[in-house]
């Protein structure tokens, strides 16, 4: 488990979700090697996700899933596993509807947040705007 954050490092916020999701996969059979916490940093996160595929089948990560410039979780994982990401045209059309939802204009900024690469399928979220990737590469998950 991969938590991506610089303000996890700076000690501004306690990483609660490494430890219920090592709760949640526990309690499932799943076995939790490992947790790191890592900053917003494009070559750091890319080689912790590389080195942990090397070991284990399932690598989750958490965090780095926003639009700004130092949300790079996406990035990272398309570097790890060599593969570009491009905006699904279903994400775009989803995130486009929750700010006419809201009233708020939509800035491309957000287009981000609608990226996906050839291996991954969204993993929509229903507290946010940011929905994860379920990446299968060589036989493992991230």
């Amino acid at each position: 488990m991969l938590a991506v954050g610089a303000e996890l490092l700076a000690g501004e916020t306690r990483d609660t979700n490494s430890g219920d999701i090592a709760r949640e996969l526990t309690d499932l059979g799943v076995e939790v090697r490992r947790m790191s916490q890592l900053p917003d940093d494009l070559t750091i996160v890319t080689e912790a996700i590389r080195v942990a595929l090397s070991g284990v089948d399932l690598v989750i990560t958490s965090g780095g899933l926003g639009p700004t410039p130092d949300d790079l979780t996406r990035e990272s994982i398309a570097a790890a596993v060599g593969q570009a990401p491009a905006v699904d045209p279903e994400l775009e059309s989803w995130l486009r509807s929750l700010w006419a939802a809201r009233g708020l204009p939509f800035s491309d900024v957000n287009l981000k947040q609608a990226w996906l690469i050839p291996g991954a399928s969204p993993m929509h979220n229903p507290n946010g705007t940011a929905p994860g990737w379920w990446v299968e590469h060589e036989d493992k998950v991230i």
